[in-house]
């Protein structure tokens, strides 16, 4: 028996790597449903400044394909009480490279008022599709 019911995390997925691949599957480990909220174009546009180098329908269908996953989901806002209120998950899980920042430490609080815990998963170093993506918007850009 797992320790969790239903389980969430949310990501951008781009440029799907093996530090991706390693949240689901710890997270898989611990819960018996797996909920993954895949970010928007819009909402990454939003607070990134940038579009994903993969387009949302394909980085939904990747993130769809892999077995520790059992339902994905769109992301389009960033408020993880909204998502709650849709889906009722009982554990929040994130990289722990967001352990202790102000944002996550408010989230902790407000899912502690509604039961849910936020589990924080060893973030893969050397890994980063935020890097790789500003590396090649910057290649697209000097092409233009």
């Amino acid at each position: 028996m797992k320790k969790y019911k239903i389980g969430y995390t949310t990501g951008v997925y781009d440029m799907f790597h093996i530090g991706h691949l390693n949240i689901l599957k710890r997270a898989k480990e611990q819960c018996e449903y797996l909920i993954v909220g895949v970010s928007t174009d819009e909402l990454v546009k939003s607070y990134k400044g940038k579009t994903p180098i993969i387009p949302y329908k394909e980085r939904f269908a990747i993130v769809d394909s892999i077995k520790y996953v059992d339902l994905v989901v769109p992301q389009t806002t960033m408020d993880k009480m909204e998502a709650w209120n849709e889906l009722h998950f009982d554990v929040m899980f994130h990289g722990s490279d967001w352990k202790g920042s102000d944002m996550y430490n408010r989230l902790i609080e407000k899912f502690h008022d509604v039961g849910t815990e936020v589990v924080f998963l060893p973030h893969t170093s050397g890994v980063s599709s935020t890097l790789l993506s500003e590396v090649l918007h910057k290649i697209q850009d000097d092409n233009e």
